[in-house]
């Protein structure tokens, strides 16, 4: 079981030490594949690499922004298809009209030749399909990350060529843009002209057949309107003015018939005549005189006599005159009621003609408005035109030049820093490879075969006060192989005599792996310990230590660790410090664990604190987060006022504390002695700690215990610490491998001690 234990707690350091122990074939490999890599820096043929750069889609002058222009822009299809264009046959084709590209591609083939004549390159000349195939695998054509920038990159063993080729493309490419631009609308112009002239011709057409309909209708325009309907409008005014005379003249001639029959009268139809006006002066002047006579005269007097004949003479032309006037008021509205009649006819006559006349007219408002119609797609289409020649004329296509390829100076392959760093990396690759698989190798090899091997074995199997024979039968057959070192040529045959390890499991750098603790079941589910081994958030300590109370073979490594560390026989207090490599590697979970094993066997433990870093005793444990030795240093009071009692009847905790001024490195001012001084009425006392550069930090201690995971991968770390430890005045060190892995291990086939010795 141990064995079995030993196997999974090691196995990250299993390569490390299987590459060590063949780095004779590890170092041959790499070394063979980093010269390859180096001849081929240096035989492979150089190439230059010269790019000019294109901008595609961009705004034409005078174009207008429609909506497909904007979606065109940017656009991954339209990239795609340009990119599709430049490396077409058709433009590779044309490169070869530039002067001096045809000439350069030659010289460039047969600059490169190895094997072959030098027919193949000068076919090049007149063979299209060889040139295209010889060129276009040279040719690189990429969009620049996401913008409308597109690179023509050209490689070739001559910087020249190189450049030349680039350019050669890009100046093809844009003038072909150019004149396929050109062309499209030189077609639109054209067609445009076409459709103008056309349209000009009916447009002539048209007014001339307005015209002749005009005159063969008769349709003649007036001032304001056509002369049919201004006639009927005079004839109609005529008509009103003609009817209002006739019934003036019938109101006149009817007041003049009364008039006649009442005999003379003031009628106003009579007195408009001047002729009935001074008759009526006048035979009133004449009966004026006729009375004043008759006062005077008798009747028979010539002067009455002759007034009288007057009156009469002046009564009866007053009479002929009202005769006269109505005659002239008969014949005035006989003439008025003639025109009427006369008017009548004509309005009937020309409503006629009108009536015929707008018939006319609705067909040539037709005509008229379809010739207007063609007149302004006759202004529409001549504008457009228009816009299109000037377009032509000053079009200078959608694709504009960014740079063209400058001379290249250095050569873009091979590149001598990544070549190397290539070929590094591949050496290391198929280094490790070959070591791996000539150490799997080896071990098939039967034991008669191997050569003896004279080392001072690091992986030791002593005797131990507690082994017995059986369980050295029951070891595992391959044990994880630990680093040797080699005894040099000159020394004795004879194994150098080795310190007696107080473990009875193998050993590490010297120092004795005292005990493998597995990873406890719950930690997949996120428990306590997981969380402390994880960096999680932590738990409390009882739940901690239930989760480790819970898991028997936990235990069982606990009990074989406070045997190794000699707890259960020692009648003094003990002092022990437990470190680690690295964060990570179990050293709080197992100095907990360790404390609660201890304090149920009975034992008073003291759990301390000196982690500066990461402490987590009051996080842990629920501790008050200001109390601690901290404290008690700075006000110059005894540590024991700082210890805290746990539920656990027999286990006590100094958390580290917080100080009320700055702490800096306390760590390389005091030694644990010191600071574990008075502290002595307990059986063990457990310190949680890093390791820092003070000589005699850890003198007084018995043990230190390195936690170091199962699944690093290197041991070096372990051995630093380990010798760091020594350094600082530790009296024993031992390893603790933690979070072993018990479905990992297999079943292992008995091995004797020599194969301990012999590994490597």
């Amino acid at each position: 079981m141990r064995q079995a234990t030993l196997t999974e707690a090691l196995s990250g350091f299993d390569a490390v030490a299987r590459i060590w122990r063949r780095r004779g074939v590890f170092a041959l490999v790499a070394g063979a594949v980093l010269a390859v890599a180096v001849a081929a820096l240096l035989l492979l043929p150089v190439r230059y690499l010269a790019t000019a750069s294109v901008i595609i889609a961009e705004q034409e002058p005078g174009a207008n922004t429609s909506a497909a222009w904007a979606q065109k822009i940017g656009d991954p299809a339209d990239m795609e298809s340009q990119l599709l264009v430049i490396r077409s046959p058709r433009l590779l084709r044309q490169i070869m009209s530039v002067p001096g590209v045809v000439d350069a591609v030659v010289g460039e083939c047969e600059r490169g030749r190895l094997l072959g004549s030098a027919e193949a390159c000068q076919r090049l000349k007149t063979d299209v399909g060889a040139f295209i195939d010889h060129v276009d695998s040279r040719f690189s054509i990429a969009s620049a990350g996401r913008s409308r920038v597109i690179n023509i990159s050209y490689q070739s063993g001559s910087p020249e060529v190189a450049q030349k080729l680039a350019n050669a493309l890009t100046q093809t490419f844009l003038e072909d843009q150019r004149t396929e631009g050109a062309n499209s609308r030189e077609v639109a112009s054209s067609w445009l002209w076409q459709e103008l002239k056309q349209l000009d011709q009916q447009l002539r057409d048209a007014d001339d057949k307005i015209q002749k309909f005009r005159r063969t209708k008769g349709l003649m325009r007036g001032a304001n309107a056509p002369i049919s309907s201004e006639r009927l409008t005079s004839i109609g005014q005529q008509l009103s003015q003609a009817e209002a005379a006739r019934a003036e003249a019938a109101a006149r001639l009817q007041e003049i018939k009364s008039e006649q029959e009442r005999g003379p009268t003031d009628a106003p139809s009579v007195l408009q005549s001047r002729t009935i006006a001074d008759l009526k002066q006048q035979l009133t002047t004449v009966s004026a005189q006729l009375a004043s006579a008759a006062g005077v005269l008798g009747p028979k007097h010539p002067s009455i006599l002759a007034l009288t004949r007057e009156q009469a003479t002046i009564q009866q032309r007053l009479v002929d005159e009202m005769q006269t006037i109505a005659a002239s008021a008969q014949k005035t509205f006989d003439a008025n009621t003639a025109l009427v009649n006369s008017l009548k006819k004509q309005m009937d006559t020309a409503k006629a003609e009108a009536g015929s006349a707008t018939l006319d007219e609705a067909s040539i408002e037709s005509m008229v408005r379809d010739t207007e119609i063609k007149r302004q797609q006759y202004a529409e289409l001549y504008k457009k035109a228009s816009e299109l020649e000037t377009e032509r004329r000053v079009l200078r296509g959608s694709t504009r030049l960014v740079s063209l390829a400058e001379l290249p100076s250095r050569p873009f392959f091979p590149k001598k820093i990544p070549f190397l760093a290539a070929g590094l990396t591949l050496a290391m690759i198929f280094g490790v490879a070959a070591a791996l698989l000539a150490d799997q190798f080896a071990r098939f090899r039967p034991a008669a075969e191997a050569a003896p091997v004279v080392t001072e074995a690091v992986v030791t199997e002593p005797a131990s006060r507690d082994v017995v024979a059986p369980e050295i039968d029951d070891a595992p057959a391959s044990v994880p192989d630990l680093p040797v070192r080699a005894a040099p040529p000159s020394a004795p045959v004879t194994p150098p005599s080795l310190p007696e390890p107080k473990s009875h499991l193998p050993s590490v750098a010297d120092v004795s792996i005292l005990a493998c603790l597995p990873r406890l079941k719950t930690l997949r589910q996120m428990s306590a310990v997981g969380a402390i081994l994880q960096g999680y958030q932590p738990l409390a300590i009882p739940h901690v230590l239930r989760l480790a109370s819970e898991d028997a073979e936990f235990q069982h490594s606990l009990h074989d660790l406070v045997h190794e560390l000699g707890l259960d026989q020692s009648v003094r207090p003990q002092r022990i410090a437990v470190t680690s490599p690295d964060q990570g590697d179990g050293k709080t979970t197992t100095i907990c664990a360790l404390a609660e094993h201890l304090a149920a066997a009975g034992s008073r433990v003291l759990l301390v604190e000196c982690d500066l870093a990461r402490p987590a005793f009051a996080q842990v444990m629920s501790l008050a987060p200001n109390r601690g030795w901290l404290r008690a240093l700075e006000n110059g009071a005894p540590l024991r006022n700082e210890v805290v009692a746990t539920e656990h009847p027999h286990l006590d905790v100094l958390p580290l504390g917080a100080a009320t001024g700055p702490v800096g490195d306390i760590l390389e001012a005091i030694s644990l002695d010191a600071l574990l001084s008075g502290l002595d009425n307990y059986d063990v006392i457990l310190v949680d700690t890093p390791l820092p550069a003070k000589d005699d930090f850890l003198a007084g201690i018995d043990w230190v215990i390195v936690c170091v995971r199962s699944d690093r991968s290197l041991i070096e770390p372990a051995v630093a610490t380990v010798n760091r430890s020594r350094a600082l005045g530790a009296g024993d060190v031992g390893i603790v491998v933690t979070m072993t892995e018990p479905e990992r291990r297999m079943s292992p086939r008995p091995a004797s001690a020599a194969a301990y010795a012999e590994a490597g």
